[in-house]
């Protein structure tokens, strides 16, 4: 790659630094499935090769991971999904006949804190072989692990013999149903700690017959099979990074980790991927951190707006978040910490029907995580 086609205008030599910057306590151990015992061979192998979590019934979660070929990313049995959060991620089905489910458990770091406000958030995305979507998550929480011997729902009765709290309970409702099977969906919500929550499951609760579904196709898996990564909780004062100067005063700007980020300022021309100078500062905003931060990774979406075909607007997209990521490998970060991809016009903010709405869309996105 030619970087002066992409690079322009930035201060060579210039390095933003921070101090003092306060980040988020993700409280969930191996949250993007990295951490592996055995490079995954067979299906249900979830608790045999992944390191800190468990199924709690019989059904037979999987895991997938980029050093496999029988079990691998981001081809397997289901589909196609690369990880966008290192090389591994599990798969699970949410919906199945005669009520077959597949969970995941995980212990927290910590016991919750009673009365505290929390965000539990995950990244999903429907396997192109199933049958249905559907529209809800479940998130139990529970005093003590649970393991109950069952390939069928977890249910209520189910839960009700287990000892310690289970009673944080609730689902993560969308509007629509989450039936994107390209791109990886946010999945989140606030909710209070009861203050013995020290373990949490993630699946459906719920029947077939209680289930809400979308049958997305014909004969295949009769199923809803999904695949899971990224999963966090923080504490509601956790969750922005917040830019410190070397005087202590913080700075009005902030970015979240683990969600999508815009770059206000970093904006493009109508058919052009060049960076503007108005892009210098905010780039040395996310540069500074990274660096203060080795252990932070940084993806990078580029978007445009409606104007094109779609062919060429995936090129031109691509072009625009390689602009940002060559910048900041041109600056001394590791292109092993950054991806880049271009969505075309497919994700607008905007109208297109307006200069000031199109120039919203050409646009670049970032999601910083650990």
């Amino acid at each position: 790659m030619h970087r002066s086609l992409y690079i322009t205008g930035f201060l060579s030599g210039y390095l933003l630094l921070f101090c003092g910057v306060s980040f988020a306590q993700n409280l969930v151990h191996n949250p993007s499935f990295e951490t592996f015992i055995n490079c995954p061979k067979t299906l249900g192998n979830l608790e045999a090769d992944l390191e800190d979590w468990q199924a709690p019934t019989n059904g037979s979660t999987d895991y997938f991971n980029g050093c496999s070929q029988a079990m691998g990313t981001p081809e397997n049995f289901n589909g196609e999904q690369p990880a966008d959060f290192g090389v591994g991620y599990v798969g699970l089905y949410l919906y199945a006949p005669q009520d077959y489910r597949e969970y995941i458990q995980a212990e927290l770091k910590s016991t919750l804190k009673k009365g505290e406000t929390y965000n539990v958030s995950f990244y999903v995305s429907l396997a192109e072989r199933s049958d249905f979507a559907i529209k809800e998550f479940g998130i139990q929480f529970s005093e003590n692990p649970i393991e109950v011997n069952t390939t069928k729902t977890l249910s209520r009765m189910h839960l009700s013999k287990v000892p310690g709290d289970v009673s944080n309970y609730f689902e993560i409702r969308y509007s629509d149903f989450y039936s994107d099977e390209k791109d990886w969906v946010l999945v989140e919500q606030e909710f209070v700690a009861n203050g013995t929550e020290n373990y949490m499951i993630i699946g459906n609760f719920k029947s077939n017959k209680r289930t809400q579904k979308f049958a997305t196709k014909r004969n295949s898996t009769r199923g809803s099979y999904y695949y899971l990564d990224m999963v966090s909780i923080t504490t509601l004062e956790d969750k922005s990074y917040v830019a410190v100067n070397m005087d202590g005063n913080k700075k009005s700007d902030t970015f979240e980790v683990d969600k999508t980020n815009v770059f206000s300022d970093v904006l493009f021309d109508f058919d052009a991927f060049k960076l503007l100078s108005t892009a210098e500062k905010e780039l040395e905003r996310v540069h500074g951190f990274l660096i203060q931060n080795p252990n932070f990774r940084i993806a990078i979406s580029g978007h445009t707006d409606a104007k094109g075909s779609d062919s060429y607007n995936k090129i031109l997209s691509e072009k625009r978040a390689l602009a940002v990521s060559g910048y900041l490998i041109a600056n001394g970060i590791s292109q092993d910490r950054i991806s880049a991809k271009g969505f075309g016009s497919t994700k607008p903010v905007s109208t297109n029907n307006t200069s000031i709405g199109r120039k919203k869309n050409r646009r670049v996105e970032f999601i910083i995580t650990n």
